[in-house]
């Protein structure tokens, strides 16, 4: 076959394709056009989602911060005037700043800010000696897709969970925190507070054990450093 041959085969068949595919539209013109305003219509939709979480989280970050601010605004010295943003005792300001984080956690369910908010209601929660709604906060928060958030979560409510004598479940925490550290929890740290636990208890065959693993695992680090001083402490 020559190649002036190929080339009209070629020209007829993208002519038939051609016009096989206009007769297709022409047939199905109205479902091609509801699936073309659909396929925009959701385009716009998802430009117009992502801009609303942008603003949405913005909002959010600012109200957190805000929050933050109230958390580690400070306490006034005995005697002084009231000042404006300085608070009286530490329970005051950790209620202000509890009543500002459970809104933000409220307010922004669907937001990674959310999350914090719910750490941190958890502890002010617990300053405030609230241990009921502390544990809620602090379960919401250790739910987070976030190891980092979620870990200090879980190291928080293994503490409020000694605090409020349900060992078992407070080791099953460190345990578990120890097995899966993070950044802002490491396993050393877990293992510290776990082996304090146990000379609070009376358990120090265990709370040696540890510290010694700790030490042994942490040799130039403040943990190996904190682990040797309470073995030292013991002896």
């Amino acid at each position: 076959m020559d190649t002036r041959t190929r080339h009209a085969l070629k020209k007829d068949s993208f002519a038939q394709a051609t016009a096989s595919s206009m007769s297709w539209l022409s047939v199905h013109r109205s479902g091609v056009q509801r699936w073309a305003i659909v396929f925009v219509a959701v385009l716009v939709a998802g430009g117009l989602a992502i801009g609303y979480w942008a603003w949405d989280s913005n909002k959010a970050d600012t109200a957190l911060g805000a929050a933050l601010d109230t958390y580690t605004a400070q306490i006034a010295q005995p005697g002084a005037p009231a000042t404006p943003g300085v608070y009286a005792t530490a329970g005051d300001r950790a209620k202000a700043a509890n009543q500002q984080f459970a809104a933000v956690a409220k307010q922004y369910g669907w937001l990674a800010e959310s999350a914090k908010a719910h750490y941190f209601a958890g502890v002010t929660y617990e300053e405030l000696g609230q241990n009921g709604p502390a544990e809620t906060e602090l379960k919401a928060a250790a739910g987070a897709w976030d190891r980092n958030l979620s870990n200090l979560a879980k190291l928080a409510l293994a503490g409020l969970y000694h605090q409020t004598n349900r060992d078992a479940e407070a080791i099953e925490l460190y345990n578990a925190l120890a097995a899966k550290p993070s950044d802002t929890v490491s396993a050393a740290v877990a293992q510290l507070d776990l082996a304090d636990l146990y000379a609070a208890t009376g358990k120090q065959d265990l709370a040696k054990a540890l510290w010694a693993k700790v030490k042994d695992a942490d040799k130039d680090g403040a943990a190996g450093s904190i682990a040797s001083q309470k073995l030292g402490a013991k002896q």
